[in-house]
């Protein structure tokens, strides 16, 4: 019976672990096939911390801190034009990746100072700073920019 609980603790955590892979066109890899960069939670953590204060339309008015999608897709040597995300769920969407100079988007893993769940948008948010773009980042177009549940990016 312990062991059961125990594999699924195990489970649980691995779910809501904070990684990130990124694949695609990249001229640094962790992985002896130098297909994929794996971020750990120690990596991620490591990067400069940035901060949006913005609504979506899934929050109110809040505080989203983690990295600049800048600061990750140069640590990888990220070389393309999109970013394709990928989620836990299986969604994909594609930003240009002139949104990251544009835009100054993070990589949310807190909001309000709490990390973030996976029942609560995380473990990894793709945050636009709406609220300073209010005529630009509007309507439904906009709003898909706003990834959460994020595990994966792949440059194109």
């Amino acid at each position: 019976m312990s062991a059961i609980f125990v594999l699924a603790a195990w489970s649980a955590q691995a779910q809501s672990a904070l990684t990130l892979d990124v694949k695609g066109k990249i001229s640094k890899t962790t992985d002896a096939s130098h297909q994929l960069y794996h971020f750990s939670e120690a990596q991620l953590l490591a990067l400069p911390v940035h901060s949006i204060t913005t609504a979506t339309t899934w929050t109110p008015r809040s505080t989203f801190t983690g990295p600049l999608l800048a600061d990750i897709l140069k640590a990888v040597g990220a070389h393309g034009r999109e970013v394709e995300i990928h989620t836990l769920d299986d969604y994909t969407y594609t930003v240009p990746v002139s949104d990251c100079d544009r835009y100054g988007v993070i990589v949310a893993y807190s909001m309000n100072g709490r990390r973030l769940k996976i029942s609560d948008f995380g473990p990894l948010f793709l945050i636009y700073p709406r609220d300073a773009f209010p005529d630009e980042l509007v309507g439904a177009s906009s709003d898909s920019k706003f990834v959460w549940q994020i595990k994966a990016l792949i440059v194109k």
